[in-house]
């Protein structure tokens, strides 16, 4: 090797590591202004912690104590938003490159315009009710964000590839102060393969990212659970439920991609939007624990909170309105809700098991069986593991019986996939 190629090597390297780099600073950065916008809109539409967009007081909290004209008003304005604002961008936006597609095809750039305002009506419809996640949107600006630099830096396609796939996991990341899952994601779910230097860059992407976030949001986790010693028989309960949470998981996967694809970007997405939104308000005046992404009734699920009856309820409620928001148009992720409807299904198992085999809180339960059936749902169980894990700062003592229900759960739910050609 010539001294001259050599030299241009190391100055590619260097290009590779800034690019890095400035990707974390800037979907951290992202991920920070996305979630920072969300609590605004929050505190305003319901009145709660209007002093401060960093608040103890939660999201539940506000909704359950705001008046239910203003209740009713937030929610159905969010339905209006929704409605239009996803019927328009999809009339007159330029066509919206996914993220997926984005790593599948690096030369074809996500499109700056359309991308910033399908997310920002992910968090504003979040924030103002919908039942799905906002953990889209900050990957969606930190992909965005990737590709941006990527071709500044003039990189390959494939490092190009490489640094949108980072740009995405660390947006999660950042959104959540999950550095460890996001970096997982971004190796297990988009670009399917490792490599030291992919792992490398997706650590660093995301551990940048994670950092430059809590400079605004803090550095809290995302629930608060408290870990307790576990009976033997948890690691039982752990073996048999993952296949069932498993096939739950496949029905879920099934019902939420059908109604997705039945949905038409025409005058039917304002009104069913609204039909929609207009439902889950008037159920939010007797279960404040449907409107947002899932992380209110998650939290009493871990907490002790629910009894098998309001788990059964909200289970049921919880899966109508995220199906009629979808079928409506509504956009957003499925992370959260994903893992809320795995706690509560759970958390109904365990009291079912606990006739057999008394022992154990079914917070417990409850938060290894929402990580199965999180990893069945999106097809990733190390990343679920790692961020119930991240979530929750849970004891080691909780990883084996999570991963082996994890491991259950995705198991039979790829088997059904197989058999049934999902």
């Amino acid at each position: 090797m010539t001294q001259q190629t050599e030299q241009a090597g190391g100055k590619n390297y260097l290009a590779r590591l800034a690019a890095v780099l400035l990707t974390g600073v800037l979907a951290g950065i992202a991920g920070m202004l996305l979630a920072l916008i969300l609590h605004a809109i929050q505190h305003l539409a319901f009145g709660y912690s209007v002093d401060r967009l960093i608040s103890n007081e939660t999201f539940l909290e506000g909704v359950t104590g705001s008046q239910h004209l203003r209740r009713l008003a937030a929610i159905i304005g969010g339905g209006t938003v929704a409605g239009f604002g996803w019927w328009l961008l999809a009339r007159y936006g330029k066509k919206r490159v996914s993220i997926t597609a984005a790593v599948a095809s690096p030369s074809t750039p996500m499109p700056t315009g359309t991308t910033t305002l399908h997310a920002l009506l992910q968090i504003i419809t979040v924030a103002l009710g919908s039942p799905l996640g906002r953990e889209v949107a900050p990957r969606e600006m930190g992909a965005l964000a990737a590709g941006i630099v990527a071709r500044k830096f003039g990189l390959y396609e494939n490092e190009t590839r490489t640094l949108i796939a980072c740009g995405a996991g660390a947006g999660l990341a950042a959104v959540y102060n999950v550095p460890l899952a996001g970096a997982l994601f971004t190796l297990e779910v988009l670009l399917l393969s490792f490599s030291w230097e992919k792992a490398l860059a997706a650590v660093i992407t995301s551990a940048v990212a994670a950092w430059t976030a809590t400079l605004g949001l803090g550095d809290e986790s995302q629930y608060h659970f408290t870990s307790f010693a576990l009976p033997h028989s948890f690691m039982g309960w752990a073996i048999v439920a993952g296949p069932l949470l498993g096939a739950a998981a496949w029905l879920f996967r099934k019902a939420t991609t059908g109604v997705r694809t039945r949905v038409k970007t025409n005058w039917q997405m304002p009104a069913f939007c609204l039909l929609a939104f207009s439902l889950l308000a008037a159920l939010s005046l007797w279960f404040p624990q449907l409107p947002g992404n899932g992380k209110g009734p998650m939290q009493l699920a871990i907490s002790n909170s629910l009894g098998f009856y309001a788990a059964a309820v909200l289970l049921a409620l919880k899966l109508v309105v995220i199906l009629a928001v979808l079928r409506a148009g509504a956009e957003g992720g499925l992370l959260t809700p994903g893992l809320t409807v795995g706690a509560l299904l759970s958390l109904l198992l365990a009291i079912v098991w606990q006739m057999l085999f008394p022992g154990g809180d079914v917070g417990s339960f409850a938060l290894v069986g929402g990580a199965a059936f999180l990893a069945a749902s999106m097809q990733m169980p190390i990343t679920a593991v790692a961020l119930v894990m991240e979530f929750t700062h849970m004891d080691h003592s909780y990883f084996a019986p999570t991963l082996l229900c994890a491991a259950g759960a995705f198991i039979t739910c790829r088997i059904m996939d197989k058999k049934y050609h999902y």
